[in-house]
């Protein structure tokens, strides 16, 4: 080990370096705000399956007593890993896709980014249907605008999944 790498590593055990994390470090140009829409979805259902679940009454099982634990356990566990996974694909479109031309378009952007993280923030933190629908709401509005960028319209639909709930999708030319 050379004299340099080894002043190098003794630094890096002092003060060692961030890490970093980004959507593309090249940058690829991939962007899409689907995967928050997906997200704003999961939170959703998993607050109706919450909400359909049968709590156990004084007589049930220790078993029946154990499956709605569990079942309401994984529930809240997903549901707050997704409005977790909207909040971080808003952020990414936000600090990596849109640029000061689309705010200049847009000038409601920021505060419908800034909405959009607080919804989810607080679809994470309850047990709360419209918060989660004002979060799926938020990103619908944010991919109107993110395909509006692209010279792409756009069409609302019910979506194909258990929410049935209506979701923006790009028009194909």
């Amino acid at each position: 080990m050379s004299l340099l790498h080894s002043i190098a590593r003794a630094f890096d055990r002092i003060s060692p370096a961030p890490i970093a994390y980004a959507h593309c470090d090249i940058p690829c140009g991939i962007y899409d705000p689907h995967h928050a829409q997906m997200a704003a979805h999961t939170v959703i259902r998993m607050v109706d399956l919450i909400n359909q679940l049968e709590k156990p009454g004084p007589n049930a099982t220790p078993e029946q007593r154990q499956e709605y634990a569990n079942k309401l356990s994984r529930y809240v566990l997903v549901k707050e890993q997704h409005a977790e996974i909207a909040k971080n694909e808003v952020r990414i479109l936000w600090g990596d896709y849109f640029k000061p031309d689309h705010l200049k378009t847009f000038p409601d952007l920021h505060d419908l980014v800034w909405k959009s993280l607080k919804a989810a923030s607080k679809a994470r933190q309850e047990i709360n249907l419209p918060a989660a629908e004002d979060l799926l709401k938020s990103t619908n509005e944010i991919a109107t605008i993110f395909w509006k960028t692209k010279g792409l319209e756009t069409t609302t639909a019910k979506a194909p999944y258990p929410t049935e709930r209506q979701t923006v999708y790009p028009k194909m030319k």
